[in-house]
């Protein structure tokens, strides 16, 4: 009888090991990291990742940038001549006009609802984007803004790519670390109860929040079209050739991407400029007709995509842990003018607004008339995509797996990192 008792204790000491052999160590491990987060940020997070019944797949957003990615903050600056608060902007947009350029959504509003955030990003400039309202990520982009701080001030009052990072760290961080300060992961061992409780909340907020939002950077253009393009009125005369003028973009780019980084930043999405010289503002500035871009500026921005995207590449020694997703735009939209008809597009050159005389043919006439099929048009104003062109990068960039579009990575892969 003993022996048949020492018989049945081995067989079910052996079945239990076999069990805890079968069970994966990384699952485990990222199961009890899961929880650790859950308890962590006191839950608050998690209770907002549920919408409309779908998981979302990152903890939210921030925003930096120029007018492509700008969702409003210029409405409250007072002395910025580059805004879209009023009709015919945001004539197909829920909400109306709301201070996107564009008929609709932004590249960043159709990448939100890709990613099943549990609604729109909003302004960090609205006075009503704190507390909780901040959870779901803050869009810091200014139209006229570049990565140069004196880009765009000929157009009047704008925030630099340099001052709205500071507004992240100085203003929204500070409120993030309060709404997400709840207890941090229960300590099991003498050693663990020995760190303080502030250092458990900032691992907490680091690990189980900041490390799973997305960082969007979409700007540089500007700095080419009101700037490099434009010396004489910046009082640049004889400025830097293209190619200096280019690596100095990059490297100061580098420098924000690095100061991001400082602050808790790891996922970045960034956007290539778009091929600005076949816009229409561009086109009619050079008294261009026809299908025709305009070369030579097309070539400027693609010599900042290329550096860009290796910048991409040789990020990883000065942000170890940090991961990118290229997304270029340029590509995606440069198929769709050079192949309208494969794309539902009828008008590849002229923009779907009556052009203002006011903003030199970049934005709408305010109240005027527009174009009836807003889907078959690439540019609504001078200068910026309609929301069917946003649309087609925000899926590009998020689900594609050609490098072409997405690069090293799309974004629905960065966010499952």
């Amino acid at each position: 009888m003993a022996k048949l008792v020492y018989l049945l204790l081995t067989f079910i000491s052996i079945l239990s090991m076999t069990t805890l052999l079968l069970v994966p160590l990384p699952a485990a491990a990222a199961a009890a990291t899961r929880q650790s987060c859950h308890v962590g940020v006191g839950g608050e997070a998690a209770r907002g990742k549920q919408h409309r019944g779908r998981r979302r797949q990152v903890e939210g957003m921030f925003v930096f940038g120029s007018s492509v990615v700008d969702n409003g903050n210029n409405n409250f600056l007072r002395g910025s001549g580059v805004r879209a608060d009023y009709l015919p902007y945001g004539v197909d947009f829920p909400l109306g006009p709301s201070g996107r350029f564009s008929n609709g959504r932004n590249v960043v509003d159709a990448l939100g609802e890709l990613l099943r955030l549990p609604g729109l990003v909003p302004p960090f400039a609205d006075p009503r984007t704190r507390g909780r309202a901040a959870l779901r990520g803050v869009n810091f982009a200014s139209g006229g803004s570049g990565i140069l701080d004196h880009t765009g001030q000929l157009a009047g009052e704008v925030v630099s790519l340099r001052r709205q990072i500071a507004n992240f760290e100085a203003v929204t961080l500070p409120d993030l670390r309060a709404q997400l300060r709840g207890a941090p992961a229960t300590a099991t061992t003498a050693s663990d109860r020995k760190v303080t409780k502030g250092q458990h909340q900032q691992d907490s907020f680091h690990e189980c929040y900041l490390s799973k939002c997305l960082f969007v950077i979409g700007t540089g253009g500007n700095d080419y079209l009101l700037n490099y393009f434009n010396p004489r009125k910046n009082g640049t005369d004889g400025g830097p050739p293209l190619p200096e003028f280019t690596r100095s973009l990059i490297t100061k780019l580098s420098d924000h991407l690095q100061r991001l980084y400082a602050l808790g930043a790891r996922k970045f999405v960034v956007f290539s400029i778009q091929p600005t010289g076949c816009t229409p503002v561009v086109r009619a500035f050079l008294n261009i007709t026809g299908a025709a871009c305009i070369e030579p500026v097309n070539n400027a921005v693609a010599l900042f995509n290329s550096e860009l995207r290796r910048l991409v590449d040789g990020a990883r020694p000065r942000m170890p842990a940090a991961r990118f997703a290229y997304v270029d735009s340029y590509k995606i939209i440069k198929d769709m003018l050079d192949h309208p008809a494969k794309h539902g597009v009828r008008e590849t050159g002229r923009a779907c607004c009556e052009m203002s005389s006011s903003s030199s043919g970049v934005l709408c006439e305010k109240q005027g008339p527009i174009c009836r099929d807003r889907t078959e048009y690439v540019f609504f104003d001078g200068l910026h995509p309609t929301d069917a062109v946003n649309a087609r990068i925000a899926r590009k960039g998020y689900g594609s797996r050609s490098p072409d579009h997405a690069y090293p990575i799309n974004v629905k892969k960065l966010a499952m990192l």
